[in-house]
């Protein structure tokens, strides 16, 4: 286990943390939160630094830190350089045991016949054979298609190279693995595997995330940093936001600010039950308001405390999309379009990764022109747009207070400053330029830039991306007043699920609504997800001999060759008669006989599989009981989470065996042609 006993750190001469004491045992999934700047990356490096690893070194002002000295641990690094090593190759680097001896036997000059006997041991004591199908199972979750398995890591973008470093770290052997904002680069079909992956996992895993729904179903204990202590919760985020929160209610103030937000929670509601009380998407909006009421003292503290304003015109519709193709160079990725924006409007796209979400969004704002069909802007229209690139076109040299002030015209500098106070930038920040601000602080200057600007739609690609806990929530909260439209891609769920009331599917190069909520996305997700990974198991595996071998271990060479022998012997010689339709009927039957036992393990394992699949639903379902997390059923929730690991376990190693064994037969019925 770890153990922190009376541990204090200081950093540039100001002390993150004092006395901070507690134990993680393996096994445990620990959320690591708390405000930014208050030392969540420092107890990150000061773990690698007990380790003997990291580029930081942290050293201990006082007390002890104790990691067994037999612990391995990776650590998901922020940065990826550009190299010309394949993105299959990078990712399996991450098994470095597995790496080593790989290398070892791919070149076996240097190397005795002895060592040659002892590595092939070490290989199968690690089960090395099937490491390459974990690396390509890790990268398809993540979202890799096979083409890009032998492309150079220099040939990806920024955010496909941290999905590439995530996936180096879930293939490491790792007691302890240190995952630093794994879902910022993910959309959310690759963060529901994640989940999975990450529930599956046996040692102990630290999380820094500010995506409430994935703290919510991976982890069960919070280390909370906060005041110069750390503090150890039992639970997820949700029960760690009630404990939190319980505590802080005994101080007035910050009760009466708790009551404040919970009624402008109350009167959202009211207001949209009275609009859409009966539609299945209403409500389940309703019920995630009102657990959102029940986290709402999460805002008691909450240093944002932004809104936007009322626009000065409005019209309907806003933005009209009929019957549009949409693309690049003359080829449509999108067919078909039909959007209108209206001041009504709160509209979630959701799609899986490269269906096409930000090419529509990019298409609504006129930043793309479509191949056909109709698009037409009300002159009202006011548009509030935010994505990477608005992050981007910052002013590096202006400073906050500068890029308002030429938007402003003869407002007061103290008004804007209590403005900008409102996105939590006081002090010297106000007057700090922009190229020294961090992600989050960007992403906070922009949304403060466009909330000034009065928009009538906001359309908003992934603006959580850079965000934490409070500025989410903050956000969530002004966007449920805003009184003009919205359009939202976001893979936070949170987000969606408080803000939309309207879901539109992007998939196959079409826009559809989407009946169901979040979660019913989740589940559709899940199993378009099965569909593709078993026709890529079939149609994606016919390889070089030399690739397969990577594959499929040496008993299964084995007796592939001696199997289909008889076949390709006739094959190979071009002498031999041929066949008679008698002799080739039984040539058949005997292959039929041959793949038999192959095909009834496939049958076995897909059954398997689906009862699985049964059990887990029923478990979530089980789970969605919020009376389940109040402290008289801590025992009902503790034997459903060892459940559902269990479960979860089964599931991966029925899909890894679903796997080899198709592979099998793909080899098998290969050699009989």
């Amino acid at each position: 286990m770890i153990e922190f006993k009376d541990v204090s750190v200081r950093r540039d001469g100001r002390e993150l943390f004092a006395g901070a004491s507690f134990q993680l045992h393996p096994g445990h999934k620990v959320g690591l939160t708390g405000n930014n700047g208050t030392g969540k990356s420092t107890l990150f490096a000061l773990l690698l630094t007990q380790m003997g690893m990291g580029d930081t070194e942290v050293t201990l002002d006082k007390g002890e830190v104790s990691i067994p000295d037999s612990w391995q641990v990776a650590h998901m690094a922020q940065e990826v350089g550009a190299s010309d090593q394949t993105a299959i190759d990078y990712v399996l680097s991450g098994d470095e045991q597995w790496y080593k001896i790989n290398a070892a036997l791919s070149d076996l000059s240097a190397v005795s016949d002895e060592q040659i006997g002892v590595l092939h041991q070490q290989f199968d004591e690690i089960d090395g054979y099937r490491t390459p199908t974990k690396a390509a199972q890790i990268m398809a979750g993540l979202g890799f298609n096979t083409s890009q398995h032998e492309l150079p890591v220099s040939g990806f973008s920024g955010g496909w190279r941290m999905r590439l470093n995530l996936a180096k770290t879930l293939m490491s052997r790792a007691d302890l693995m240190l995952l630093d904002e794994p879902t910022n680069h993910l959309d959310l079909d690759a963060i529901l595997w994640l989940e999975t992956w990450i529930n599956a996992y046996t040692g102990l895993v630290i999380v820094i995330s500010h995506d409430q729904a994935f703290l919510d179903a991976t982890v069960g204990h919070i280390l909370h940093v906060e005041q110069q202590k750390i503090t150890l919760y039992t639970g997820n985020y949700q029960q760690f936001i009630r404990t939190r929160h319980e505590r802080m209610a005994q101080q007035q103030q910050v009760f009466e600010k708790q009551q404040a937000t919970r009624a402008h929670l109350d009167d959202f509601i009211r207001r949209f039950r009275a609009k859409a009380s009966k539609a299945k998407q209403a409500q389940s909006r309703i019920k995630q308001l009102e657990r959102m009421a029940e986290l709402s003292p999460m805002m008691a503290d909450n240093p944002f405390s932004f809104r936007f304003y009322e626009p000065a015109h409005m019209s309907s519709p806003l933005i009209e999309m009929t019957h549009a193709d949409i693309g690049y160079s003359d080829t449509p990725l999108l067919r078909n379009a039909n959007v209108q924006v209206t001041p009504d409007t709160r509209l979630g796209l959701l799609g899986m990764n490269g269906a096409g979400k930000s090419t529509l969004i990019k298409a609504l704002v006129g930043e793309l022109k479509i191949l056909s069909g109709t698009y037409r802007v009300s002159d009202t229209l006011k548009l509030g747009y935010f994505n990477q690139h608005q992050m981007d076109a910052l002013d590096a040299a202006a400073t906050p207070l500068q890029m308002m002030r030429r938007l402003a015209g003869k407002t007061s500098d103290a008004d804007l400053r209590s403005f900008l106070g409102s996105f939590d930038f006081r002090g010297d920040r106000i007057d700090t330029p922009s190229e020294l601000f961090s992600g989050g602080e960007r992403a906070r200057l922009t949304l403060a830039l466009i909330v000034w600007q009065r928009p009538n739609v906001l359309v908003l690609d992934e603006p959580t991306n850079h965000l934490d806990l409070q500025m989410r929530q903050a956000l969530t909260l002004a966007l449920q007043g805003f009184k003009g439209a919205v359009v939202l891609v976001s893979h936070d769920r949170e987000l969606i699920a408080n803000v939309c009331d309207e879901l539109y599917l992007v998939h196959d190069g079409q826009i559809d609504a989407f009946d169901g909520d979040i979660s019913d996305y989740g589940k559709w997700l899940s199993e378009k997800r099965k569909q593709e990974n078993s026709s890529d198991k079939v149609a994606g595996k016919k390889k070089s001999k030399k690739e397969s071998k990577k594959f499929v271990s040496r008993e299964t060479r084995d007796s592939l060759a001696n199997t289909a022998a008889p076949t390709k012997a006739i094959k190979d010689n071009p002498t031999s008669p041929a066949l008679s339709k008698e002799e080739q009927r039984k040539m058949a039957a005997e292959q039929r006989k041959l793949t038999a036992p192959v095909r009834r393990e496939i049958e076995d394992t897909e059954k398997a599989l689906a009862k699985t699949e049964t059990a887990l639903t029923a478990i979530e379902e089980k789970l969605a009981d919020t009376s389940l997390y109040k402290e008289s059923r801590k025992a009902d929730l503790l034997k459903l989470l060892d459940e559902q690991s269990i479960l979860q376990q089964q599931q991966s190693a029925n899909e890894e065996k679903l796997l080899l064994a198709m592979t099998t037969l793909e080899e098998m019925e290969a050699g009989f042609e």
